[in-house]
Parts: structure tokens; sequence; C-alpha cells
């Protein structure tokens, strides 16, 4: 049997770069406490078990839940820790339908060590949230025990409530970390040996509005890049179109080691729904906004998300929105079928639309990215491409350019965390 001084952990997530970050976090911090990762082959059951979970759509919650149910069942012994988006909203059925021991929500990840330990003695369920807090989570790592890639989250919650999101009410309002951290924590993670950063956070375009004045996301693009000379690469995991302004086309134009990919997302295509969706933007701005982008990089990938099936989209509007979708020349477009979220306004709205419409339009945009994606990826074959590589999987080390594009390559040398050329061949 595993004896108390064996301390190890089970650590999984559902859902967003953000919850990926986060579970990494907690991975170091109980590592610094003497904690070491389960190993199922020779341990009897881990000590703790931690789940971090999503709430975007109904099928993430349904996720969830089976994956509580799972370790639940196969771990009775480990203590068992649920954390994230569902767990803000559904803690006393995680409690007592699920069986987790302790449910912290979104906030209250840096006592978590001291949760545990006060389990240990009381053996008392506990749960425990806040998601009005104002100020940012005080977590951070210096390594990544499951990712290549290094995930930097800048903030926390959402102010923006479109009318399709539960997002606003599970992680609360956006708290920004500061700058200092957040460049702190880069420095760091390139001592340790990583080159490519990737920037993340719940609603990265509302950075600096609650902790400086007149400090924006592009101000802290400006910060990291000049103070971390030695990042071979900045990702940016999703910019809103307000992000993209005068500076942050500057830096675009100035720093080669910003990827040259952009995940902006459009979310739909047509006039009616973007204003029935509380999106705050203006569709001719977007795409003046990415004509200025490819001006001044025009082999940039530019990917997306689309919701179809919004409350009230009729056929005019898809054709709207698979039109738009087609002009910008998305590189990729991630497709998503309207998912009504208690709580939220878009659930009470009229002429919902019905699954099988849902299904033909997701179909239908699904082809289209896949027609883009190889028009994109077609001005690259034969070129001679840099790579940046991460860990060895099924035989092959996968690489990721910094426009995005895949390759897989076998190799006898070590290749993860290495740059090295290929002839791009799709």
């Amino acid at each position: 049997m595993q004896m108390e001084k064996d301390l190890t952990f089970l650590i999984e997530f559902l859902g967003c770069k953000v919850n990926s970050y986060e579970v990494e976090c907690i991975a170091n911090e109980l590592e610094d406490h003497n904690y070491r990762l389960f190993d199922a082959k020779n341990d009897d059951f881990p000590t703790v078990i931690i789940i971090n979970t999503c709430a975007v759509t109904q099928t993430s919650v349904v996720k969830d839940r089976k994956m509580i149910r799972h370790y639940r069942k196969l771990y009775p012994e480990a203590i068992l820790v649920v954390m994230g988006c569902y767990a803000s909203f559904g803690g006393e059925e995680i409690l007592n339908d699920l069986g987790a021991n302790i449910v912290i929500g979104t906030q209250n990840r840096d006592k978590l060590i001291e949760l545990i330990d006060n389990y240990k003695t009381t053996k008392k369920q506990l749960l425990i949230d806040d998601n009005k807090k104002r100020d940012y989570e005080n977590i951070h790592l210096n390594h990544f025990l499951f990712n290549t890639r290094a995930y930097v989250k800048i903030q926390d919650g959402c102010n923006n409530f479109c009318s399709y999101c539960l997002i606003p009410y599970v992680r609360g309002r956006s708290r920004s970390r500061k700058k200092e951290d957040i460049s702190f924590e880069i420095h760091e993670l390139i001592q340790n040996g990583y080159k490519e950063v990737v920037l993340t956070g719940i609603d990265m375009s509302s950075y600096g509005f609650d902790l400086y004045e007149n400090f924006t996301f592009s101000d802290l693009l400006e910060y990291i890049l000049e103070n971390n000379k030695d990042l071979y690469r900045l990702r940016i995991s999703s910019i809103e179109e307000s992000n993209i302004d005068e500076k942050f086309l500057y830096l675009l134009e100035k720093y080669t080691v910003i990827a040259n990919h952009l995940h902006v997302p459009l979310q739909s295509g047509s006039r009616k729904i973007v204003e029935k969706m509380n999106r705050k933007y203006n569709l001719n701005e977007f795409k003046e906004k990415i004509i200025k982008i490819r001006e001044i990089r025009p082999d940039i990938a530019i990917s997306t998300d689309i919701i179809v099936g919004f409350p009230g989209e009729t056929d005019e509007d898809f054709l709207e929105t698979y039109n738009n979708a087609k002009e910008i020349k998305f590189s990729k477009i991630h497709v998503f079928p309207y998912s009504p979220r208690k709580g939220t306004l878009a659930e009470k709205m009229k002429n919902q639309v019905d699954g099988n419409v849902k299904k033909e339009r997701v179909n239908r945009l699904i082809s289209l990215s896949e027609t883009l994606e190889k028009e994109y990826q077609s001005q690259f074959i034969g070129k001679k491409i840099e790579f940046l590589f991460e860990s060895k999987e099924n035989g092959y080390y996968p690489g990721h350019s910094s426009n995005f594009l895949e390759i897989k390559v076998e190799s006898e040398d070590n290749l993860n965390g290495k740059i090295r050329e290929f002839i791009y061949k799709n």
C-alpha cells in the first residue's frame, strides 16, 4: 500500500489553454510540497486527484461528469478535488452526486495545499468558491510537466457578456496579472529551455483596464518583448478585433518573434447575428483590420471561431457568414454548433434553430474550412520552413512553424525543443 510519506497526484483537465495552464501551476505547487506524479504501474492509488473542468457547452459538462465519476470509481481512496468552470455552479451536485471531496470553483487554487491538508485532518467535504473576487489569483510556474510549449496566463475573467456565454458568470469579471509577474515567468521559462511562449487568458482584450491607467494588451506585448530578448517565439492564443490597434500592427511589423499566426474569433459573419450575440465589433472594421495585418505579413495564418445555429439565424444569415468567411480567407475555421447555456440571454431567445439544420450548416462550414486550409498550406509546399519540435509521439516528433504549419519527423536524434529546417510537403 502507498504510505502517507509517499505523496502522489493525478491531474486532468478539460477545455481551454487557460485550464491547461492552471493544472500545470497546480502540478508545480504539488511538486514543491513533496508530491510526485502518480505512476499507475507502480502506485496503488494517487493521494490526490485534481480535475479542472470546463463548461463552455453542455457537452463539456457531460464530459466533466463522466471524468469525475470515472476517477471516483477507479480510485475511491484518493482525495478528489474538482475545480474550474463547471465546479463554479455545480458544486453541490459534484459533492453529493459525484463524490468529490473538495470543490473550489475558479478561485482559491493558491490555497490548494492548505485545503488538502485540512481535509486529511477533518475528513469533511469542502465547497469553496468566490468568482466575484477582484484580484488576480496568485498562481505561477517555472516548468511544464505535460506541455512542450509554455502557456502563460495573463488575466482571468471576462466583462463582455456575450449573450451565448456563461464565462463571465463562472469566472467572474476580468482581472489582470501584473506585467512584471508575466515577464518574470516568461524569463524563468526561457532560462529553463522553453523557446515558444503562448500568451493565454479568458478575455485578453480586457488586459490592463483594471490594473493600470492607459495600458493595453499591445503595451503588454511590447513590455514582454523588450524585457525578454532571448525569446525565440511569442504566440498569441487568441486576439479580439478590438486588440488590433495601431500599436499592435506596429509591433507585428517590428518583431518577427511574434508568431506568424493569429486566431481572431469572428463567431458570426452575419451583421444581425453579431448584434444578437452582443459581440462588440463592426464586420466591416473586422475585415479592414485583417487586410491591414496582411499588408504587413502577406503569408500570415489567420484562423477563427464561428458559432452556427444561433437563435434566429436564418438561411440568409448563415449564407452571409459563409460568404464573409470565404472572402476573408481564414487559414482555418473552428466551427461550433450553438449550445444553449442555462442562465444566458440566448437560452431564452425565440426561434431556436433545429438540430438537423445546425448539423448541416456545421458540415458546410467545415467543408469550407478544409478548402481554405488546403489553399493556405499549398503556397508553402516545397519551401524550406523552420519548425520547433515537441516531444515524441507514436514514433514521430511533431513540429510547428511560426505560421502553425505542422510536420512529423522520424529521427534517431532527440528533437524535443529543437529548431530545424525541413522542406514542407503537407
